[in-house]
């Protein structure tokens, strides 16, 4: 189980980035690079040493390396992902490529793909990106949490487009059964609307 985080606040001071890189001082020197941009960091130059301690010390984002070992950036961001997949995670390398690029966004989740050597105002900004968004997915996930089992079902069926007859249909019950689950969904999920459930979900 992974504990829990703090909140980074408004201004996301404070919030905790790790680094991951195999040159361990290249991987020390952006960490107190963000340290001095007011995050909480820490430098491991071994990805599975990270995955391995990481429920015990989360974090709001992940900087990565591409290039490293026997667990490459990828494969460690695949693994982290199963671990945490609300974690904002940047990759960063020295040998660039589109095909890189594009793999590191659309396949491993990766929110953004810097190239070496760092700009610090760059991966600045994109870390404070990446801890908004991960903040927004943490909490829209506390609230789903919410839902009961029945309620989750009538959540995720009105999300691909099913009105109240239709689900009350494919679950079996009556359409009042399914306005007083719907009803109780939007009071837990805090919203007003389908569309709005709808970027809940995503």
């Amino acid at each position: 189980m992974t504990h829990p985080l703090p909140d980074p606040g408004p201004d996301l001071a404070g919030a905790v980035v790790h680094v991951v890189d195999d040159d361990p001082d290249l991987g020390a020197a952006i960490a107190r690079m963000l340290a001095r941009q007011g995050f909480v960091t820490r430098a491991f130059g071994d990805p599975v040493d990270l995955l391995d301690r990481y429920p015990a010390m989360p974090a709001h984002a992940v900087v990565s390396d591409v290039m490293m070992g026997d667990l490459d950036g990828f494969g460690f961001a695949d693994r982290l992902r199963a671990l945490d997949p609300h974690v904002a995670i940047l990759f960063i390398t020295a040998w660039p490529t589109t095909a890189h690029a594009v793999d590191a966004v659309r396949r491993h989740g990766g929110l953004d793909y810097l190239e070496k050597p760092i700009d610090e105002a760059r991966l600045a900004a994109s870390l404070r990106e990446g801890i908004a968004w991960s903040h927004e997915r943490r909490a829209a996930a506390a609230r789903l949490a919410d839902l009961s089992p029945r309620e989750r079902q009538v959540f995720d069926l009105l999300v691909q487009g099913h009105g109240n007859k239709a689900v009350a249909g494919l679950l079996g019950l009556s359409p009042k059964t399914i306005e007083d689950h719907r009803a109780a969904v939007f009071a837990k999920t805090r919203t007003q609307s389908v569309a709005q459930l709808i970027a809940l979900s995503r």
